[in-house]
């Protein structure tokens, strides 16, 4: 016979667990209650981590608590991705996932499955890609370039936020296309990258648009961009495809977080995030970098992970760069 002890505790379970969905809906009602770590896998000073802190500002003032920004650079800027995949996904922990997660999977071992382990809660933005000599150079443009690199086979260096990044691979891919070796040194992200160039350690750097200030006070030389047209902002600078080398590089970026997430933070997450494109301040710092807004909801960004991840492993096999099993 059911003691009434017995009675008291069973009946108090069946309360609590019945009460469980309007308990878990009022806590996701009150996110976020304390701050969030937003990490960004690039050196503080860079053209992401200026976006992302951006971003944080304004997305700050829109969900009423900090969005902090973390740096964590090295590894290609996959070590968000890598600290996402040992974190709690209750939304106080999200990065930037930039393209390296989809490609280095297929060039070596790595400790998160790209399919699977993260949540891709929003897109807001992308890089503008481009080759830029310092102005003493005496290369000039793509054919200088070319005809260097003909002359002295692995003698041009160029420089990039790390292997296995957007920067690097566009180049390989048009020295594969050119017939020409050039030798890569990889940094730890755009602001090294710009100071080894400027201080002629590398003779060009391949990265996003943190030399665009220095285009335009013509302390740097920008030789070509990687889009599939010319950019707003430097209209005369060629692409490198209508050059003739067939090479387009982007790589859209904005919020991911760990996999699991409750769909209703992952929505509040979303829809501030989304705010961020509307902020005055937010669209000045993309246009100082030009970079342009790439909005995709929850389910498109999914969709673009999965079709990326699958593109990237045709794009490293071509280049001969694919792990050897």
């Amino acid at each position: 016979m059911t003691n009434r002890r017995d009675f008291i505790q069973s009946t108090g379970a069946v309360l609590a667990t019945a009460m469980l969905p309007g308990l878990a809906g009022a806590a996701t009602a009150k996110f976020p209650t304390r701050p969030i770590k937003y990490i960004c896998p690039w050196p503080a000073g860079g053209a992401t981590d200026l976006i992302m802190r951006s971003l944080a500002e304004s997305a700050s003032k829109i969900l009423g608590q900090n969005v902090v920004i973390e740096n964590k650079p090295g590894a290609g800027g996959t070590l968000g991705a890598t600290e996402l995949v040992n974190d709690r996904p209750d939304g106080y922990t999200i990065a930037q996932v930039p393209q390296g997660v989809f490609r280095i999977p297929h060039m070596q071992k790595v400790n998160y499955d790209t399919l699977h382990d993260f949540t891709w809660i929003i897109c807001l933005t992308g890089y503008i890609f481009g080759l830029a000599v310092s102005a003493d150079s005496p290369v000039k443009s793509i054919a200088d370039l070319v005809a260097f690199a003909k002359k002295n086979p692995g003698v041009f260096t160029y420089g990039s936020p790390g292997t296995g990044t957007s920067p690097h691979l566009a180049i390989e891919e048009f020295a594969q296309r050119a017939g020409i070796t050039l030798s890569h040194i990889p940094f730890k992200g755009s602001a090294q990258n710009l100071q080894g160039t400027l201080g002629g350690h590398v003779m060009a750097m391949s990265d996003s648009g943190l030399w665009g200030e220095y285009v335009d006070t013509g302390k740097m030389i920008l030789l070509a961009t990687y889009g599939s047209k010319r950019t707003k902002r430097w209209p005369t600078v060629p692409t490198l495809t209508e050059l003739g080398y067939d090479t387009v590089s982007d790589s859209p970026y904005g919020v991911c977080g760990p996999k699991g997430m409750d769909p209703e933070i992952v929505k509040i997450l979303h829809d501030a995030f989304k705010k961020t494109l509307d902020d005055p301040r937010v669209l000045a710092t993309f246009d100082k970098l030009d970079q342009p807004v790439i909005y995709m909801g929850t389910e498109e960004y999914t969709k673009f992970a999965r079709d990326t991840f699958f593109a990237e492993k045709a794009t490293i096999e071509r280049l001969g760069m694919a792990e050897k099993s």
